[in-house]
């Protein structure tokens, strides 16, 4: 596993092909926000072999009321934000 550092507008402007990259290549990826501060984007492992999901959903209310709510709103597309220039 490697890790690739790109500038925020780098993953504004292919947000898809991005994480796309992200999962495929299981390569971590650092985005260097305009502050200077550092977030990473990291794929994690398939979900049948990730069992955390299921211990959450057996084990932690606050998980399952995350999820029930969840699943009773309405599914909306994931639309990035835009920052303003300057």
């Amino acid at each position: 596993m490697s890790i690739k550092t790109i500038p925020l507008s780098r993953l504004q402007d292919s947000l898809q092909a991005t994480l796309n990259e992200c999962a495929d290549s299981g390569d971590t990826v650092v985005v260097e926000l305009p502050d200077r501060r550092l977030v990473t984007i990291q794929s994690l492992d398939a979900p049948e072999d990730d069992s955390l999901v299921d211990e959450l959903l057996q084990s932690n209310a606050a998980f399952q009321a995350m999820v029930a709510r969840s699943k009773a709103g309405p599914r909306r597309p994931f639309v990035p934000a835009t920052t303003k220039p300057g």
